[in-house]
């Protein structure tokens, strides 16, 4: 074992990363450099040879393109395409209405795609226009999308908490569950962002109701989102109930909207060809990733690394807040510079064991750390929300308004960090109830 040589390892990658060599690539080179170093090259190509079938072969890997599948359908079908109109008929009253109608527009898309992009663009390109319309700020409307959108990786399917949950070797049903409470907290904090702007900036927020139960388009656009409603409770009935795992909630989820896509009407070889097309291409991103990230997690481990970080934060002595503080930052810094994937799978073989070393809960930390990376999406100067957000509105706004607009609910996202921290019952009761 060679600590030093470890060290060495994490240096050279972030030397990699700041150089902006691919995250997949940077992992592979200095995993396989390190193996080679330290073991030789025989076993150096064995563990490349052999560690992209064990990362994809597995079977709890495979939950990733059938969740994928089943957003892409749903989206090219148009069975997402109702939920911000059938949001505004139901809080046409409430004060803020059209924002806060595609903030939960937000929160419904994110139960069947798991990706906070795209729920962004999704929503951001039906929304954003009619809010403008409505008198609302550009910045602040295209804030509210960029900041909606990264509910997406919090509510159930989260891809990345599979990802998460694979890399932890913990149960990725818990920790869904425990992401359900944080994502509707999240909302909430969201909502209030707006009440809040809609009583103190009538400028920004305009006091006048959007439009009437009629206007919003009434029971019908309540209506027309039954199959989206049906899909979210076969998946989630069945998969917290017990009687599916999160690898076979998937694939029901999968065939799941294939079927009720054929069913209205609205299935068409375009609408398979482009969704396996997407599938496809964003496992490949991410599985990638994730063979690097597993090959990184065999050099540390060969190298001592990881038991001597964990046995040094226990002789540091460091107290819970301080560890969560230094947590945080990590995190924040990292979310700056790099997407959600890449920032989690470079630091969790270095985190995993420090945090099993105290004691920590890996469903509860799981929830935290997608909640963080989550932040990442909508921080400058990579805030890939944001130029997400800003391509489906480029007559309304430019990068920097989006910015601007997104800095109150990037706040309000720090106050929940904050308040996980503070009260991990938040993420951990629901499961603790449901599995316990």
């Amino acid at each position: 074992m060679s600590v030093e040589t470890g060290l060495y390892g994490i240096a050279i990658l972030g030397l990699l990363l700041i150089l902006r060599i691919p995250v997949a690539l940077a992992l592979i080179t200095v995993s396989f450099g390190g193996i080679a170093y330290l073991l030789g090259f025989k076993p150096a190509i064995g563990i490349i040879t052999s560690t992209p079938y064990s990362f994809v072969a597995s079977w709890t890997m495979s939950a990733v393109p059938m969740f994928l599948l089943m957003g892409f359908v749903a989206f090219h079908a148009g069975l997402t395409g109702s939920l911000f109109q059938a949001a505004k008929a139901i809080l046409w009253r409430v004060p803020g209405g059209l924002a806060i109608s595609s903030i939960f527009a937000c929160t419904g898309f994110a139960a069947v795609s798991g990706s906070s992009i795209a729920c962004a663009a999704a929503m951001g390109r039906i929304a954003i226009p009619e809010m403008v319309q409505a008198g609302y700020r550009a910045s602040f409307a295209s804030g509210a999308l960029a900041a909606g959108g990264t509910i997406g990786a919090l509510i159930p399917p989260s891809i990345l908490m599979i990802v998460y949950g694979v890399f932890a070797e913990t149960s990725i049903t818990q920790i869904f569950v425990g992401g359900i409470g944080v994502g509707l907290i999240t909302a909430l904090s969201y909502c209030l962002v707006v009440l809040a702007f809609w009583w103190l900036r009538p400028d920004i927020v305009p006091r006048t109701l959007a439009s009437g139960f009629e206007e919003a388009g009434g029971f019908g656009a309540i209506l027309r989102i039954w199959p989206l409603t049906l899909l979210v409770l076969l998946v989630f009935g069945g998969l917290f109930s017990g009687y599916f795992t999160a690898t076979e909630a998937g694939a029901v989820g999968a065939g799941g909207a294939v079927l009720l896509s054929a069913i209205t009407g609205n299935l068409s070889m375009r609408v398979m060809r482009v969704s396996l097309l997407e599938t496809l291409s964003t496992c490949a991103s991410l599985f990638i990733i994730g063979i690097g990230a597993s090959m990184f997690t065999r050099f540390l481990g060969i190298t001592g690394l990881s038991g001597f970080l964990g046995s040094f934060v226990a002789g540091a002595d460091l107290g819970y807040t301080e560890l969560m503080v230094i947590i945080v930052i990590i995190y924040l810094v990292l979310g700056m510079f790099m997407e959600p994937f890449g920032a989690m799978l470079v630091t969790l073989p270095v985190l995993l064991p420090v945090l099993k070393a105290e004691g920590i809960s890996l469903v509860w930390f799981g929830v935290l750390v997608v909640k963080l990376l989550e932040i990442g999406m909508i921080t400058p100067p990579v805030g890939l929300n944001v130029f997400v957000i800003k391509n489906v509105a480029s007559r309304y706004v430019s990068v920097v308004d989006v910015f601007k607009g997104v800095t109150p609910f990037m706040l309000a996202d720090l106050l929940v960090v904050a308040l996980i921290i503070a009260v991990p019952s938040i993420v951990l009761s629901l499961p603790q109830l449901l599995f316990n």
